[in-house]
């Protein structure tokens, strides 16, 4: 109570609600990986520093674009003078390909419904068909750790990484950082080894193998519930001419005319190959990783729904297909790993429902509490938005006062979250209760020791991962 010394009225204001909870945002990805450029205002001076970007135009001002194929692209061009026919076709060798797609995976990202994203440039493109490095990508990852908006982890370069043993040492020190910090989720690209992914002869079962024992061999469950993977790889629409991403000095063409044939550069032919040649090179698609279009999607899913509803059974755009066709025996085996619980979510083609992510699996397959990838995130997002909600309780009074606004407060968001379809129960205390007090949560002790405890029970809606219909014979009713 206020000391009054002169008589007068007073006017006091007596608080009757508690605080309210700020939902956090629950799809901010923070990219990591090789960039053109990383300049603000210096140049270098934004490698290894976490910066927020509203779009891709905004990337390109500060990051540049995509790194120049050099020796990949060959076009060759068929004339026949008799028939009046020209044909032109472009092919790239994979092998020879630039390893360096985070300009292209953003591409996917925001074509798949991304939004806002924080890019860690690991420094300048390395040579055309140099693979990354590990230990600069390791460095990008520490860079984010410090950072709190992020909620994903992804790593698009990581698949290109020729160390299988290097790929598990970087996502098994990504999956320790969600872990460590409670408010972020990996999502990975299976590694195939010597089993590309952007190759359609590749089995899954050889693939699937060399990324459960050889690519993620973390073993303990409490790390894999932060991380899902994916697969296979995208064939996107995604072209060099489009993205400037050709030196026409570096591509041969030839040209066979009634038989005879001629080889130049593309650049030194007329200009009407030139044309017929840079048609041709339009055709040539990029095979991508899809963690960033999966990105987008859960951004997508989560402003759509909810970060509750299962980012699965959505389509993605900007793609041909897959690369490697699936059947369902195929995501048997990737759905239900029996030793490890090495979940790997599919991406399928249906006929008259285009490609569609085909599963909503953590690392953690076989955990009951943490397989599916929504109910994880969903905890992270309450755990998260309430941590930052009962920050403004520390060393306020241990006491019933106290308690009772941290468990309105409480309830009245995870009520919300209830309306909004998150938690299964047709009333609220179906769906959910809080806990807090004297011999309920807390002994004497803790209160002595500065200690408020509360306890969060949560029914988290779980997708209906196997629709089965079960039909039977009836006798006709007379």
């Amino acid at each position: 109570m206020p000391t009054y010394k002169s008589p007068g009225v007073y006017v006091e204001e007596i608080s009757r609600f508690p605080p309210s909870i700020a939902p956090v945002e629950t799809a901010i990805p923070a990219f990591i990986g090789y960039t053109e450029k990383a300049d603000e205002i210096t140049p270098g001076d934004l490698v290894l520093i976490p910066t927020r970007i509203e779009s891709l135009k905004e990337y390109e001002t500060y990051f540049g674009k995509a790194q120049l194929e050099t020796t990949a692209i060959s076009v060759t061009i068929t004339r026949d003078t008799k028939l009046g026919a020209t044909t032109a076709t472009a092919k790239i060798d994979e092998t020879k390909r630039s390893t360096h797609i985070l300009y292209y995976a953003l591409q996917m990202y925001y074509a798949n419904g991304g939004g806002p994203c924080y890019i860690v440039s690991v420094g300048a493109y390395k040579a055309v068909g140099t693979g990354p490095d590990e230990g600069d990508l390791s460095k990008g990852l520490d860079a984010i750790r410090p950072e709190d908006e992020p909620t994903l982890i992804v790593i698009p370069e990581a698949q290109n990484i020729s160390d299988v043993a290097k790929f598990n040492t970087l996502q098994t020190a990504a999956l320790q950082q969600c872990f460590d910090l409670q408010d972020r989720f990996v999502i990975m690209d299976a590694h195939g080894g010597a089993h590309p992914l952007y190759d359609p002869k590749q089995k899954m079962h050889d693939i699937l193998n060399t990324f459960r024992n050889n690519a993620m061999t973390v073993t303990d469950k409490d790390h894999l519930k932060y991380g899902a993977a994916y697969a296979p790889n995208l064939e996107t629409i995604i072209d060099p001419v489009s993205n400037n991403a050709y030196d026409p000095a570096q591509v041969d063409v030839n040209v066979i005319t009634d038989g005879a044939a001629t080889s130049k550069k593309l650049n030194a032919w007329d200009n009407q190959t030139q044309q017929q040649a840079i048609a041709a090179i339009g055709n040539i698609g990029l095979t991508l990783p899809p963690s960033s279009t999966i990105a987008g999607v859960y951004a997508a899913v989560d402003n759509a729904r909810g970060v509750w509803k299962a980012p699965a059974n959505v389509s993605i755009a900007n793609i041909v297909g897959p690369t490697i066709p699936l059947t369902n025996a195929d995501q048997d085996e990737m759905n239900i790993d029996v030793d490890a619980g090495k979940s790997v979510n599919a991406i399928r083609s249906f006929t008259g429902l285009g490609t569609l992510v085909w599963g909503a699996r953590t690392l953690a397959g076989n955990d009951n509490e943490w397989r599916y990838v929504n109910v994880r995130r969903f905890f992270i997002f309450v755990e998260e938005s309430t941590k930052k909600a009962t920050q403004q309780f520390v060393f306020e009074p241990n006491d019933a006062n106290t308690w009772v606004k941290v468990q309105g407060m409480i309830e009245n968001f995870l009520t919300t979250q209830w309306r909004q379809g998150a938690l299964q129960g047709v009333k609220p205390e179906h769906a959910f209760y809080v806990a807090v007090g004297l011999g309920t949560t807390m002994t004497a002790l803790d209160i002595l020791e500065g200690r408020m405890i509360v306890e969060i029970g949560m029914a988290a809606v779980r997708p209906a991962e196997f629709i089965i219909l079960r039909f039977s014979h009836m006798m006709a009713q007379s």
